[in-house]
């Protein structure tokens, strides 16, 4: 549902790509341009132990230098066009910021995720 939104392309915004790799993780939406992760959370988020494993993984993605913006699924059901427009304007806020124009190193390190998380979403 998201999807649909993000993958248009706007001259003025920065893309976003769906379900990139990155390192050990597969982002749901990735911004190589303003090297922001968009992370979707459904009701498994709020408990304890998925709680631990996302602070773990952000912590990982801040030291890639990765921001990552995180989002409850209930919003995205709720008004799926006002998340994409969030997620657009926190990634042209980011290539602002940065002064940064489009990545031209290899996104995330370039590696793949491994074979045990091949196809399947953190």
């Amino acid at each position: 549902m998201l999807w649909t939104r993000l993958k248009r392309r706007f001259p003025d915004m920065p893309p976003l790509r769906n379900q990139h790799p990155c390192g050990p993780y597969i982002l749901d939406f990735y911004c190589a341009a303003a090297r922001l992760a968009v992370e979707i959370d459904g009701a498994t988020h709020s408990e304890d132990v998925q709680i631990a494993h996302d602070e773990r993984r952000d912590a990982w993605l801040r030291r890639q230098g990765i921001t990552v913006y995180r989002v409850p699924a209930s919003s995205v059901f709720e008004d799926a066009d006002q998340v994409a427009d969030g997620a657009r304007l926190k990634a042209d806020e980011l290539v602002a910021l940065r002064g940064a124009a489009p990545s031209t190193t290899p996104l995330c390190g370039g590696r793949s995720p491994s074979p045990a998380l091949r196809g399947r979403q953190e």
